[in-house]
């Protein structure tokens, strides 16, 4: 779905983080999200821990 490089990093926007919780848990690696949204892993990492995008809610398709 987002193809960026590391010298134009996904924003982090509330859209980004539903999409890497929902990459997390298809069971995609953090680096792997991370290498595809420009992000160093840490970042990945805290949205899984709960350290950001705790905000974010989340909206399953019925």
């Amino acid at each position: 779905m987002f193809k960026f490089n590391p010298e134009n990093p996904a924003p982090f926007t509330d859209e980004i983080v539903l999409y890497v919780r929902r990459r997390l848990a298809e069971g995609w690696f953090q680096h792997v999200i991370a290498a595809e949204l420009g992000w160093n892993q840490g970042r990945v990492s805290e949205i899984n821990t709960g350290k950001r995008g705790v905000g974010v809610q989340q909206q399953l398709p019925l």
